[in-house]
């Protein structure tokens, strides 16, 4: 069996980079990926799609991304349970990337 996930998309926000309680950094983005086609009115809707990354690549994108920034990840899907504050059972999917390639930043969409 294989988990691998593969996708090019578009930074929704600004990353951030935290630490966990052990130390361990992480960063959190929305990639907007969009589909492949169009609504009823002609637009192309797009799925936001959670992603982590962690430590050492975690640092680096933080860097480098910024929202705007067409990217290309590659990682593993992961669905998590956990119960919020009103003890509700929630669901969380995220793609957890251990490999990001930038194919074209917002910088260099603007100069175009």
């Amino acid at each position: 069996m294989h988990n691998l996930v593969m996708l090019i998309g578009r930074l929704a926000n600004e990353p951030e980079l935290t630490k966990t309680e052990t130390g361990k950094k992480v960063l959190t983005i929305r990639l907007a990926v969009q589909r492949t086609y169009k609504n009823p009115d002609g637009i192309y809707e797009a799925d936001f799609i959670r992603c982590k990354l962690w430590d050492g690549i975690a640092e680096r994108a933080s860097e480098y991304c910024h929202k705007g920034d067409l990217i290309a990840v590659r990682g593993q899907i992961r669905n998590e349970t956990y119960e919020d504050k009103d003890s509700e059972k929630k669901y969380l999917t995220e793609i957890i990337v251990d490999k990001l390639n930038f194919l074209v930043t917002n910088k260099e969409k603007k100069q175009q």
